[in-house]
């Protein structure tokens, strides 16, 4: 019975990692372009609600993803840098509310100003006067929906791989390789930059909060930024990255007109996702759009000779975490539509806002990938190894 139990035991250890996501490798690891469809996804989302409730729930699952699925790396520690800018922007819109007025109309006075009297073709402009509680919530709520929406993007930004994402970058945009290393590395680099910073200044014995550590800190490491990633986008210039073989002049124009009107069909199509009353014609353009723009791809493709090593590929669950990021795109879209006052709470009259269950379900599904993406390995867990 013993060795049976034993048996049964070890039969089920063994079984057990299978249903279990696996420890990042180099093989396994997660496109970064997976990461990316995944946080805008939930960054649609955010731009279709100022439900604060909807908003908290969209912050609060980006945050649980990073936190179980980001890696040491320095890029990796700019997360709070973007939840930090996401509080500015709140506290910006507020302010804007308080000294410049807001079209909402209220009845319940907080506080009155001194108003600025503007001349006559001011009219509907107004500096100071009467702050009303309908048009704080009103500049809460607008507020933390961009809030929202940098912070989804910053996950993505802790959790895909620049240099991953650049090496997945099409080879008909090829010219914009290097402006695309430079503008990529520049935010990890600054993050990297600024904790060594702080690390040195606290061994020193000199501060390191307050302006003028802020102003000491500052330029070095705007400079420092800049060299790393003006240094890899020049080592990239001298390995040869860009060269192009010759194409026919046909083959050129038809790439350019279809990336360029793909690309603006992409655009055109974003913006009627993202307008409440666009959704009719956004879904079309940006398909016809998508489309376009990977045939322009694939033909200027033909330009670039260069080779990839080690492609990225995509497996299983690098669709499951960007197909979690559309589904919550895609719900909210239709709760958008289906019930438009629980995503859009009212302040004339004041009331509570209150939690759709539908898109609430629908915002839990960009969980999956703090369930389905490989483990990074842990610091501890290797020392204890060790």
């Amino acid at each position: 019975m013993t060795g049976t139990t034993a048996g049964r035991t070890d039969t089920a250890t063994h079984r057990l990692p299978a249903w279990r996501a696996p420890a990042a490798t180099r093989s396994n690891a997660v496109p970064a372009g997976a990461w990316w469809l995944w946080a805008l996804g939930l960054a649609t989302a955010a731009s279709r609600t100022t439900n604060p409730l909807l908003l908290g729930l969209l912050v609060g699952v980006a945050g649980y993803v990073v936190a179980a699925r980001r890696t040491d790396a320095p890029w990796a520690r700019s997360y709070g840098m973007f939840i930090r800018i996401g509080l500015f922007v709140i506290a910006v819109r507020l302010l804007f509310s308080v000294f410049l007025g807001s079209p909402i109309p209220g009845t319940h006075t907080l506080f009155t100003l001194p108003e600025v009297p503007l001349p006559d073709w001011a009219k509907g402009v107004r500096i100071g006067g009467r702050v009303t509680a309908e048009q704080m919530l009103f500049a809460l709520y607008d507020g933390a929906k961009l809030a929202a929406l940098l912070i989804c993007v910053g996950a993505a930004n802790s959790l895909a791989n620049p240099a991953r994402l650049l090496k997945s970058l099409p080879g008909a945009l090829y010219e914009a390789g290097v402006a695309v290393v430079v503008a990529m590395t520049f935010a990890p680099n600054m993050v990297a930059d600024v904790l060594r910073l702080r690390t040195a200044r606290r061994l020193r014995g000199r501060p390191t909060g307050g302006v003028r550590a802020v102003l000491q800190i500052g330029l070095p490491v705007l400079e420092g930024a800049l060299e790393r990633s003006v240094a890899v986008a020049a080592s990239m210039d001298a390995r040869g990255y860009g060269r192009t073989a010759h194409v026919p002049a046909a083959v050129r124009h038809t790439t350019n007109v279809l990336t360029l009107g793909g690309l603006l069909g992409v655009c055109a199509g974003t913006y009627g996702l993202l307008a409440a009353e666009g959704a009719g014609y956004g879904v079309p353009l940006l398909v016809a759009g998508l489309l376009a723009a990977m045939a322009g791809l694939r033909l200027g493709g033909a330009r670039s000779v260069r080779t990839r090593y080690r492609p990225d590929r995509w497996g299983v669950r690098a669709w499951l975490i960007a197909g979690s990021g559309a589904a919550v795109a895609a719900v909210m879209i239709w709760a958008g539509t289906a019930d438009p006052a629980a995503l859009h709470p009212g302040v004339v009259p004041l009331t509570a806002p209150v939690l759709p269950l539908w898109p609430a379900a629908a915002v839990l599904l960009g969980l999956l990938p703090a369930v389905v993406a490989p483990v990074p390995p842990s610091p501890t867990g290797f020392q204890e190894q060790v």
